[in-house]
């Protein structure tokens, strides 16, 4: 990152996950470490989200999902940025997710994923040594 520069985050909900105060939680916390977040709100589309992170210019897009659709929602935002030739912001995931699904996210291209238990210190820490 450029000295000075902000790191850009943008915080989603992808699919029909109406259950958001863990992201609010880590937004807050990111915020609090000096980035600039931009939270989606609930019930967005993976192309709800790719387009904003491409309209906000983000670093970061982290997901945040507990309705289980994970498996789906998360490879086919990969998808999407990659179909734009986007392959230079990092993509995190969180929430409920189930250890062994974790492998087939991080070949679609999840960067990491954090569970629940994960520290916000642990999360910053990640973005800042990853951006």
């Amino acid at each position: 990152m450029a000295s000075g520069k902000k790191i850009r985050v943008l915080a989603a909900k992808p699919g029909l996950d109406g259950h958001d105060r863990g992201v609010k939680v880590v937004a807050r916390a990111l915020m609090d470490a000096g980035m600039e977040v931009i939270y989606t709100g609930l019930r967005q589309t993976p192309q709800q989200i790719v387009e904003s992170a491409v309209q906000e210019d983000v670093d970061v897009i982290a997901l945040s999902i507990l309705s289980g659709a994970h498996d789906y929602l998360f490879p086919r935002i990969m998808e999407l940025l990659k179909e734009k030739g986007i392959d230079d912001i990092l993509v995190l995931g969180g929430g409920i997710i189930p250890d062994e699904d974790i492998p087939a996210l991080k070949g679609a291209g999840i960067a990491a994923v954090f569970g629940p238990g994960t520290s916000t210190e642990d999360i910053i820490g990640y973005i800042k040594e990853n951006v």
